[in-house]
């Protein structure tokens, strides 16, 4: 069967805790309607995972999912899909690992250049949240900060390319402009690209981007069998 690792955003909203709160009840979806295997975990510092952020762990944590997933099913294939910066990550994540067969990325910003020029500010909001608990940490703030300059989805995705790519983004999203959609999509130069009319961010939380993610997902697999 092929398998689907979900990979939840960062919470600019709400807590560390409740980040990952939903991805279990959409992997339950793909598995129970599609026949798919799929995993949802938390990010280090999100859930009940142990570790404080950081944009190169969390990209880690993505690897470890995808090897994790192939030890334990042994897929056909395996996809990536993810909401805010964890489609972010996955479009990174899988220009590093040819055994990503597909990424959705749903409002996921194309750099985060934004965090880069205040990594303070995040660095404060990282403790508000919950996502950073050691007060001693990072160790190093300058290489902390780098990081969100050196991992660019938008820098990923050529090299991730010609591999499909779904980029799905809400026309009303208030947090990442609709514009780094166009830009990954262009990048990647065949991406299917949707915009959601009236969505915000929360794309997980809209039926109609759910939706358009299963159809994707369903396309994907048969695919597959041709």
């Amino acid at each position: 069967m092929p398998a689907v690792v979900l990979c939840h955003g960062y919470p600019s909203t709400g807590t560390a805790a409740s980040a990952p709160e939903t991805m279990p009840e959409l992997a339950d979806r793909i598995a129970t309607e599609m026949g798919w295997a799929a995993l949802a975990f938390a990010y280090r510092g999100c859930g009940d995972s142990e570790g404080q952020f950081s944009l190169r762990g969390w990209l880690e944590d993505v690897a470890s999912a995808v090897g994790f997933l192939e030890r334990t099913v042994r897929p056909l294939g395996i996809w990536l899909a993810g909401f805010g910066t964890g489609g972010s990550l996955a479009v990174c994540a899988a220009a590093a690992d040819p055994r990503i067969q597909g990424v959705a990325a749903l409002g996921a910003p194309g750099d985060f250049d934004d965090w880069a020029s205040h990594p303070r500010r995040l660095l404060e909001h990282g403790r508000e949240v919950g996502v950073i608990t050691d007060r001693s940490f990072p160790p190093s703030l300058d290489a902390w900060s780098r990081e969100l300059r050196s991992i660019r989805a938008v820098a990923c995705v050529a090299s991730y390319a010609p591999r499909p790519l779904l980029v799905v983004h809400g026309s009303d999203d208030d947090v990442v402009p609709s514009f780094d959609a166009r830009v990954l999509a262009d990048a990647h130069g065949s991406a299917e690209l949707r915009f959601i009319n009236g969505a915000g961010h929360a794309l997980r939380h809209d039926p109609r981007t759910v939706a358009v993610l299963l159809g994707w997902l369903d396309r994907q697999r048969h695919a597959l069998h041709r």
